[in-house]
C-alpha cells in the first residue's frame, strides 16, 4: 500500500468562482522516491465546534443548533460540512494541489448556520481522507488511501464573510414551501410592489400596525 500523509497548509475564497467557494491548499507526501501516477481522492470536512470557545453572544446564536450552553458536554458535536472528490495529477514524493469547496448561504443548513453565528476567530475543521492511489515504478500498482489519513485546519471566519458578502452583499437567504411562495407573489402582484425587499417591509409594517391595534384594544 502506498502509505500517503496529508497536510492542509490553508484555506482561501476562490475570487473568481461563479458562486461561493473556497479552496483548500493540500501537500500530500508519499514515501521518498514513490512515483504516483494519480490520485482519485475523496475528501470529507467536517467542523469540530468543541475545538474553540464562545462568547456570550455567540452561544445565544447556537442554542438552536446545540441546546443551552450547560448542555454543550452532551451536545456540543461535529457538523458535516462538505463532501468533495478531487484527481491529483501524477507526482514523486510529495506535491501541492487546491480543492475547491462550494459552499451555501441556505441558513436551513447546520454548516452555514454555525458559521454565521460567529464572530470572529477560527471555525476548526477536520479532513477526512479516502480514495485510490495508482502508483509504481512501472506499471499501475492500484491502492487504498488509507481510511485513518487526516489533516486539521482553521477557517477564518473572515473569510468566510468576505466570500459570502462578494457573492451576496448585505443579502441572506430564506427557504419557503412552494404554496407560501405562490402566496406571496400573488399579494406583490396584487399591491404591485416593485421587489421582494418591498413585499416583505409591507408584511411586516402591516403586522406592525395590527399590533398597535391589538395593544391599543388591550388599553
Amino acid at each position: 500500500m502506498t502509505e500517503l500523509s496529508f497536510t492542509c497548509t490553508g484555506v482561501r475564497a476562490d475570487r473568481h468562482a461563479a458562486g461561493p467557494t473556497l479552496l483548500f491548499r493540500l501537500r500530500i507526501t508519499a514515501p521518498e522516491s514513490t512515483r504516483v501516477h494519480a490520485l482519485a481522492l475523496r475528501c470529507r470536512i467536517r467542523i469540530e465546534p468543541a475545538r474553540r470557545g464562545y462568547d456570550d453572544t455567540e452561544a445565544g446564536r447556537l442554542t438552536a443548533l446545540f441546546g443551552e450552553r450547560s448542555r454543550w458536554g452532551t451536545t456540543l458535536n461535529p457538523v458535516q460540512f462538505a463532501e468533495v472528490a478531487v484527481l491529483v495529477p501524477g507526482f514523486t514524493g510529495e506535491t501541492e494541489t487546491e480543492v475547491p469547496v462550494p459552499c451555501t448561504y441556505d441558513l436551513d443548513i447546520a454548516a452555514a448556520r454555525y458559521f454565521r453565528a460567529l464572530s470572529d476567530g477560527d471555525v476548526p475543521l477536520l479532513l477526512l481522507f479516502s480514495g485510490t492511489a495508482f502508483s509504481g515504478p512501472a506499471g499501475f500498482q492500484v491502492t487504498p488511501v488509507s481510511w485513518d489519513r487526516e489533516a486539521s485546519v482553521g477557517l477564518p471566519v473572515r473569510v468566510w464573510r468576505e466570500m459570502i458578502e462578494q457573492h451576496f452583499p448585505g443579502c441572506g437567504w430564506l427557504k419557503l414551501p412552494a404554496e407560501l411562495m405562490d402566496g406571496l407573489l400573488d399579494f406583490r402582484e396584487r399591491r404591485g410592489l416593485p421587489s421582494w425587499e418591498t413585499t416583505v417591509r409591507a408584511l411586516l409594517d402591516a403586522a406592525a400596525e395590527g399590533d398597535r391595534e391589538f395593544a391599543e384594544e388591550l388599553r
